[in-house]
């Protein structure tokens, strides 16, 4: 029956107990819980997430679902809020498996001062406090490339387009669609197919220093400008987490957001406004700080040894 939740009362109770163990983590930690608008004046202009519109009656210009909290969080991180960290409803539209929902939970916070590795660490020990595995579990962390050479035998920022292309039709990519198909896209189709559901089989497995073409809001490592300093958390082949060191140039951000715009043109989709608060609070002055958002749906779906996160949620989209 419709009506009825989509999970049981003791996955509720669970819910609710780690939700509970998120805020002790971070206020241990001393992190300030901050709650931004879900509703904002602009979509995000990155071609793969799809921001659901909202019509308000007496307000002429489109609102939207936020997709993250990131661009609200980083205005408070540019007028001094410290350490910060929410715990969010977010929307994506066009986006439905046993993985997606419309509508899910990201927890997303900001360190100030923290390098990726540092974050990374604290990420870990999150996760395994929410995954029920103990304390200083070991985790493993592997670069982009390593990654690929170990599932692929090739190196992804140096193999040529021809070749990316050749080896995503041998892992079964329509051969009528791969010519089509720009290098990140290649490299996006391969990550998920071949490279990501291999990795994190009985530990974390952090991939970091993703092509700096993928950068989206990270920065570029000073020591190695292919790559940026951008990472995802995986276990038993599932993405559960995306975090940076976060771009602090609003002229860079500026930039990427326009390069988004051209390839949103170039695809046919919606054209978009750039969200110039987010700039402003950049060219404001952003505090050196990494970034993640964790993918809580999908935290607890593995911890309760479930296969989808439909049957972590009350309500799913076919309930709600």
């Amino acid at each position: 029956m419709r009506w009825q939740p989509g999970t049981t009362m003791p996955i509720l109770r669970q819910r609710a107990a780690a939700l509970g163990e998120v805020r002790q983590f971070f206020a241990s930690r001393a992190v300030l819980e901050v709650d931004t608008p879900a509703l904002v004046r602009h979509a995000v202009t990155d071609v793969h997430i799809h921001s659901a519109e909202v019509r308000l009656r007496g307000h002429a210009a489109p609102l939207y679902l936020h997709t993250s909290p990131e661009y609200a969080m980083k205005r408070l991180l540019a007028a001094g809020s410290g350490d910060i960290y929410q715990i969010a409803h977010v929307f994506r539209a066009e986006e439905r498996s046993r993985l997606h929902n419309a509508e899910f939970t990201l927890i997303e916070w900001y360190r100030c001062g923290f390098p990726m590795l540092q974050l990374m660490q604290e990420v870990a020990d999150l996760t395994h406090r929410l995954l029920d595995r103990p304390a200083g579990a070991p985790y493993e962390s592997v670069t982009y490339a390593q990654a690929f050479a170990r599932a692929l035998a090739i190196d992804p920022l140096q193999a040529t387009d021809s070749t990316l292309r050749e080896v995503a039709i041998r892992r079964g990519l329509d051969a009528r669609l791969a010519p089509r198909c720009t290098r990140d896209e290649l490299l996006d189709w391969l990550m998920g197919t071949a490279v990501g559901p291999v990795l994190g089989g009985d530990q974390l497995c952090f991939v970091h220093r993703y092509p700096a073409s993928q950068a989206a809001l990270a920065r570029l490592d000073s020591q190695d400008p292919r790559v940026a300093l951008r990472f995802e958390l995986y276990y038993r082949g599932i993405e559960l987490a995306n975090g940076f060191e976060e771009l602090a140039d609003a002229n860079e951000q500026r930039h990427r957001f326009e390069q988004d715009l051209a390839e949103r043109s170039r695809r046919h989709l919606p054209g978009l406004s750039i969200d110039e608060s987010l700039l402003a609070a950049l060219a404001h002055g952003l505090p050196p700080v990494s970034g993640v958002a964790l993918g809580f749906d999908r935290v607890l779906m593995l911890r309760c040894g479930l296969r989808t996160i439909s049957e972590v949620l009350p309500f799913d989209l076919d309930r709600a």
